[in-house]
């Protein structure tokens, strides 16, 4: 089975006791549409459970990118030759706003790792997709982290750039794609915030498939099976 999740957050307890649920095992899929970190207790034990697992594909969501570049920048060694390049102004005000936007409790646990772990991770989020695009019985499912800025219905999903996935919100008023058997399916916005739906489940409306139940904010954590079509929740507050 291929089961598709999106913004755990550091839900480290919601994450494992969802796998378990589902039964996970070697011969499934999980693809886990971004934003992993920040917010939640333990980003960096998530990571690592998924580093660990061949059969976990990474896209790469807006949180797990800033993560990436600020670490990447400021887990060297600051030396007086290096200054001026890891130390500018305008680093220091980005890593103080990912701080205040949740970030405070991943670069923390970051901060506790050696030398080897640390980079590890970094090459792991590196290597992350900006999207995927999968099959079942005749519908496409393109998966993405927050939406496609720049969109337009006859462009291909390589011919978009890094920030078009990882910023703008899907709107789930309108049908991006005119045939009914291709599905966008993102994360990025909790489906709260959805106008007209306003529930922490997931919502499949105009050619949407919206995973993000806000687990992190006392929501859920939501799988969906590809090939059942059923969602398996756990509770944000377990």
């Amino acid at each position: 089975m291929r089961y598709l999740i999106s913004d755990i957050h550091g839900c480290f307890d919601q994450y494992q006791t969802l796998l378990a649920k589902i039964g996970f095992s070697d011969k499934d899929e999980l693809y886990v549409l971004g934003d992993v970190v920040d917010r939640g207790p333990e980003p960096i034990k998530v990571l690592q459970d998924m580093m660990k697992r061949p059969n976990v594909i990474f896209i790469l969501g807006n949180h797990d990118f800033i993560m990436y570049a600020l670490m990447k920048k400021l887990s060297v060694e600051i030396t007086e030759d290096n200054y001026d390049n890891y130390l500018t102004g305008e680093i220091m005000l980005d890593y103080q706003l990912w701080l205040q936007d949740g970030g405070l409790i991943t670069a923390e646990k970051f901060r506790e790792l050696g030398r080897r772990e640390q980079a590890d991770i970094l090459d792991y989020i590196a290597g992350a997709s900006l999207y995927e695009v999968i099959e079942h019985d005749g519908a496409e499912y393109r998966l993405v982290h927050a939406g496609l800025s720049n969109f337009l219905p006859d462009k291909g999903m390589d011919e978009y750039e890094l920030y078009d996935f990882l910023e703008e919100r899907a709107d789930y008023t309108k049908r991006y794609y005119p045939g009914e058997n291709i599905f966008l399916v993102t994360g990025h916005t909790p489906t709260v915030l959805i106008p007209g739906w306003g529930k922490a489940e997931v919502y499949r409306e105009h050619g949407h498939i919206a995973l993000d139940c806000a687990c992190v904010a006392g929501g859920k954590l939501a799988a969906f099976c590809v090939e059942t079509q059923q969602v398996i929740y756990v509770d944000g507050n377990i």
